[in-house]
């Protein structure tokens, strides 16, 4: 195992933050991650599991150990003729495994296509996109316990997922980290281009007879059209939840803003939140080296040389002036460190 010391984040996550880390050490496999944890304990420092970074906001230098999970491989454990069951390594990266599936022609990932960060990730985070979340192709994961070093199996219902959130995110926080997941792909595709634009885009790409490439195409289409490279400018995507309000609420609030768009949803209505957040006058909006995007209020971005504590103050304020103008009170989906 290899630690170095005072090593800076910045490539490490895709706002571009530039903090440092007073111990930081890639892990491709369990005994090294373990001989991590052990070094961690000795010192008595805290640790930061890092993924792909692309859901995290750091706002200042970390002290502890950060622990950079590559661990690696995607093997079939079972199969039929109408599914297959494929575990994939924490530390696989999430849009490759899903182009992965499609070349195998496994169907029910191709709408999350695009989606940034990592596997391990995904579940903690029920990621979800275009109708589809994570939960609706899980089938259970492996989790290091941090205390006894012991690899634990989670079944979906263990995991309690919600939107965007799961146990891990809750009770179990920092107690476990997610080392391999295994998913229940269909090799029989049930295509689903009803939410958002897919289907228009299908259309405007001539695919008469979708399947599970084109949905993908389409869906990546769509997302590099309305969303800035992490590459390019920095942005950890979705800054905020859907917020979902009671019918009661919502009806009210259409009396007096007529254009504000829902969709039923078991637990009431969900509100697209770029549209308060534009609507509260955020879209495009800078300051110094921040700001929000241009083409998707959702969004928050590091131009340069942004300091996470900007970013944080930033979303505090959009939070504040969209609970002033329609009653709704936004939720970050980044997590801040």
């Amino acid at each position: 195992m290899n630690i170095q010391e005072n090593t800076s984040l910045k490539p490490y996550n895709t706002f571009g933050i530039d903090a440092k880390a007073r111990f930081f050490t890639k892990v491709s496999g369990l005994a090294e991650l373990k001989e991590a944890l052990l070094f961690a304990e000795a010192q008595t420092i805290p640790i930061l599991i890092l993924g792909g970074g692309s859901n995290i906001l750091l706002t200042q230098d970390f002290m502890g150990l950060v622990i950079k999970l590559e661990l690696k491989g995607i093997k079939v454990v079972e199969e039929d003729s109408e599914k297959v069951l494929v575990s994939v390594g924490a530390g696989e990266n999430w849009h490759e495994f899903v182009l992965y599936a499609i070349a195998q022609n496994w169907a029910g990932i191709e709408n999350l296509s695009l989606i940034p960060g990592t596997v391990g990730a995904s579940p903690m985070q029920n990621i979800g996109a275009y109708g589809v979340e994570i939960q609706q192709v899980f089938h259970h994961l492996r989790a290091l316990n941090r205390k006894t070093l012991e690899l634990e199996t989670f079944s979906a219902e263990e995991c309690q997922f919600g939107y965007r959130e799961s146990v891990f995110k809750h009770r179990l926080k920092d107690k476990y980290i997610i080392c391999e997941v295994v998913f229940q792909l269909s090799k029989i595709p049930l295509i689903n281009i009803s939410y958002g634009a897919i289907k228009d885009t299908l259309v405007e790409m001539k695919a008469e007879n979708p399947g599970i490439k084109e949905v993908s195409d389409a869906v990546i289409a769509i997302r590099q059209s309305k969303l800035p490279n992490p590459a390019e400018i920095g942005n950890a995507g979705s800054f905020f939840k859907n917020p979902t309000i009671s019918e009661y609420a919502f009806e009210k609030l259409k009396d007096q803003f007529p254009e504000i768009p829902g969709y039923k949803v078991d637990e009431g209505i969900k509100v697209p939140a770029a549209w308060l957040i534009d609507q509260a006058g955020w879209k495009g909006f800078r300051r110094n080296d921040i700001g929000v995007h241009n083409k998707q209020a959702l969004v928050l971005v590091n131009f340069g040389k942004g300091k996470g504590k900007e970013i944080q103050k930033l979303s505090r304020e959009i939070q504040q002036s969209v609970e002033e103008k329609f009653g709704i009170n936004l939720s970050p989906e980044v997590n801040f460190i």
